[in-house]
């Protein structure tokens, strides 16, 4: 008996359509390039429930013919290529014929369309791939596409769609993407009734300003101006100066009007600024690359979003070389600056003077033996593994306390020793802990009995820091302390999606947040723990920044995020003024009293041992 069959349509469009269509934004997405494709200046999107419930998608552009219009929900049906070769000649958007058959496949569809010069336009609807209805119906010139119940026949793909805020995050996402790489088309996008944005027809860096402007204050002086034409490649857009680099930049990279992520170009922009800004930080940057459509291959992945490039290499070096010039020739590049701070005046020799030269002197110690010392320092010791028993072990004996190894694996610190440090700090330990320095306010050196413990102050505030919050994140139980004048929240129209879902972890911190217009918050209060120089906004913008890089899903990391950022921010504060003794016996005892007395938050090294043979092998 055979076993082999052919799917019907309707499950093979299923199928395809896990692929196409994961959730609102790529509906979008497929809709509006095709819009793209049509020729149209306007293209207006009306998105309900975050796109669970419906999805409008209306433009100007040429329409289509009845059979057109009934063919075009066919799997593979494309006007885009006639043949294989024209893979490699791509000057569309769309090219494979599967987006509007997956999408009838998992939703409901009306479409309506005319083309400029008929009386009457079609009108068709399809539910789950199925023909319901096709009649001629009066219409505006142009196409109109209403997508309602998404995934209204796969209950398990809408299960699995996110909450509407993300959902929405992700639609605008999407839209940036696409009105950037055309300013020269006319935008709308409405949340239900609201009015998202309106982007008429403008320039390349009008539009610039006008989608990322509400962020990014200031962002028309920020962008430099790149342009360089050559034989593989065409270079044109603007690149931020290194002072506006941050956590969260904007970034875009455009080929022949397709968005793309490219991490190995990113990589050439990000040489370009080297030494120019922080590790920590990213330059913003929008950038078009026209190339010959021959040299590249769009039809790697169903989002089109991964593109190869026969010259890679070649476009690397170009692009590298055409930031660095464009930041040079508008003198971004930082200037040579010769320090003269505590400095020596060296007086310079006049012409009339008299130079009398001298032949510098050699002494030495006749009597000295370099052999007369046997007991040489090997170089395993100073790569020995640390045992915080042995060094404590002295201290312990003296204090009448027998040392316990503890059982977890997160406190590397004897729990007798904790306890002793903790209740007896001011009586046994406090003679030998007057003899700590702090060096250059960043490192806290304790001598030891075999030894000199170096505490890095900023990392050791964070993992204390990071201890706290976390576990007032995770209990709900913030402390907070209102704020004589409240500071204003200003975040672009897709952070304040992701800003939203994080609120509720915001306010157990300690924040008190309220909404203060369209897509700005008025911070009331702040966590009680906060310093008075705390930035607020800076630190609320870098929790936003740090969820969106970190890519996941944000009930994931949430609470690491914020309270990492915070305990960040506030160590940093605490390294700008010199500690008392008071300070110093605290900070070690909350630090070894923490999870991780080793480590920070971001897993760089607390604490290093100099032992007593390691320092005498220095002399």
């Amino acid at each position: 008996m055979d076993i082999i069959h052919l799917l019907p349509d309707s499950v093979a469009n299923q199928i395809a359509a896990g692929e196409v269509i994961q959730r609102p934004a790529s509906v979008i997405k497929e809709l509006v390039e095709n819009s793209i494709d049509a020729g149209a200046s306007l293209i207006k999107v009306v998105v309900k429930g975050a796109g669970r419930t419906s999805i409008l998608v209306i433009d100007d552009g040429k329409g289509m013919s009845a059979t057109d219009a009934r063919l075009a929900f066919e799997r593979h049906a494309t006007s885009k290529i006639q043949q294989s070769s024209d893979l490699f000649a791509l000057t569309t958007m769309g090219f494979r014929g599967e987006a509007l058959a997956s999408i009838a496949a998992v939703a409901q569809v009306e479409l309506r369309t005319r083309r400029n010069g008929d009386e009457l336009g079609t009108f068709i609807e399809i539910e789950g791939s199925k023909l319901l209805r096709q009649e001629m119906e009066q219409c505006a010139v142009g196409t109109q596409f209403l997508i309602k119940n998404l995934f209204f026949n796969v209950p398990a793909r809408r299960k699995f769609l996110k909450s509407d805020e993300t959902e929405m995050r992700n639609i605008m996402q999407e839209m940036s993407r696409i009105v950037l790489a055309h300013p020269d088309i006319a935008f709308q996008l409405y949340n239900g009734d609201d009015l998202v944005y309106d982007l008429p027809i403008a320039s390349f860096k009008q539009r610039i300003v006008a989608l990322c402007g509400r962020k990014v204050r200031n962002i028309s002086q920020q962008l430099v101006n790149v342009e360089v034409n050559t034989t593989l490649v065409k270079l044109t857009g603007y690149v931020g100066t290194p002072q506006s680099a941050g956590r969260n930049p904007h970034q875009f990279f455009f080929v022949n009007g397709r968005y793309m992520n490219h991490p190995y170009f990113r990589r050439a922009v990000m040489q370009a600024y080297e030494r120019m800004i922080s590790a920590e930080d990213a330059p913003q940057f929008f950038l078009n690359l026209e190339v010959d459509p021959s040299t590249i291959d769009v039809n790697i992945h169903p989002t089109k979003t991964e593109i190869k490039f026969e010259n890679e290499r070649e476009i690397w070096s170009i692009i590298s070389i055409a930031v660095k010039e464009a930041l040079g020739k508008f003198n971004v590049a930082p200037s040579i600056d010769f320090d003269t701070t505590d400095s020596i005046d060296i007086p310079v020799a006049g012409g009339s003077g008299n130079v009398i030269p001298e032949m510098p002197k050699v002494t030495f110690n006749p009597n000295y033996n370099p052999f007369s010392n046997t007991q040489k320092t090997s170089i395993s010791s100073q790569s020995a593994p640390r045992n915080w028993k042995d060094l404590f072990e002295v201290r312990n004996e003296e204090l009448g306390v027998r040392s316990e190894t503890t059982q977890s694996k997160n406190i590397l610190v004897d729990k007798d020793f904790q306890s002793v440090f903790n209740s007896q700090l001011e009586t046994q330990f406090i003679a030998s802990l007057q003899d700590t320095l702090i060096y250059k306010n960043r490192y806290l050196c304790v001598p030891m009995k075999s030894g000199l413990m170096m505490i890095d102050v900023q990392r050791a505030f964070a993992r204390i820091y990071y201890d706290s919050l976390l576990a007032q994140v995770e209990k709900n139980s913030g402390v907070s302390q209102k704020l004589l004048f409240p500071e204003v929240l200003e975040l672009s129209l897709e952070d304040k999606c992701l800003f939203t879902e994080i609120e509720l972890e915001l306010k157990a911190v300690g924040f008190e947040i309220a909404e203060f217009g369209k897509s700005m918050y008025r911070i009331e209060g702040v966590p009680a723990m906060l310093s008075e120089g705390a930035d607020v906004i800076k630190i609320l913008e870098n929790i936003v920044g740090e969820i969106k890089i970190s890519g996941c899903d944000v009930s994931q990391k949430v609470h690491q995020i914020i309270a990492n950022t915070i305990s960040q921010s506030e160590s940093r504060l605490r390294i700008d003024r010199t500690m008392t003794i008071e300070e110093r016996n605290s900070l070690l005892a909350q630090l070894f009293a923490s999870s991780n007395p080793n480590n920070a938050p971001d897993g760089r090294k607390i604490t290093n041992i100099l032992s007593d043979d390691i320092i005498e092998s220095m002399f």
